[in-house]
């Protein structure tokens, strides 16, 4: 897929402030600070689409990008941040699960993992919910320029091994760095089939 034009919608607190325009979306969404705004400039090969903030937390509101005026990333909030009150999280937790589970226009949630870490609780704690809520989803690690690619592979290894033995059909997984551009091409055409599948109906 050919990314012609690439630009910042909106934010949307909740489900109802969300577009009304009827597009395919795709979100992101992982623990804060993965690296999503730095995959979404990635994927639109701007520098500074998505705002990219060192501090945990930044992203509070649902940011909807359009692609080619015929799809959207949407940026969720990342989980587990610990900058905002718990009546803040508790807000954040319901407008994103509402996204997640009632959005008609959702096709497919990318799930964002470090590539450097091992397995978090609140990485295997949020998968178990999506797959409990019977919501799609593929993983990203992110950040592979950051160490050896055996090291990756083995962190990939692990993951499977610990987190989605139970996960059947086990989900698709990519491998992106912002840096070198791997995944790209990859993740563009896994989305593209799902908008031409989206269009074709």
């Amino acid at each position: 897929m050919k990314i012609k034009s690439a630009t910042f919608e909106l934010s949307a607190p909740n489900l109802a402030a969300c577009p009304r325009l009827p597009l395919p979306e795709f979100a992101l969404i992982g623990r804060s600070n993965v690296g999503k705004s730095s995959l979404i400039n990635l994927l639109a090969e701007k520098r500074d689409l998505a705002k990219v903030s060192d501090l945990p937390g930044k992203t509070r509101l649902m940011n909807f990008f359009t692609f080619n005026a015929s799809w959207r990333l949407v940026d969720l909030p990342g989980y587990g941040y610990a900058h905002v009150s718990k009546q803040e999280r508790a807000t954040f937790n319901e407008a994103v699960a509402a996204f997640l589970t009632r959005r008609d226009t959702l096709r497919h949630t990318y799930v964002l993992i470090d590539s450097r870490l091992p397995p978090q609780g609140i990485d295997i704690d949020f998968l178990g919910w999506l797959r409990d809520e019977r919501v799609a989803c593929s993983l990203i690690f992110t950040k592979a320029d950051k160490q050896s690619k055996s090291a990756t592979h083995a962190a990939i290894d692990r993951f499977r091994k610990t987190v989605l033995n139970d996960h059947v059909p086990e989900p698709t997984i990519f491998v992106t760095s912002s840096k070198t551009k791997d995944g790209r091409a990859d993740l563009l055409a896994h989305i593209a089939a799902q908008v031409h599948s989206d269009h074709s109906r």
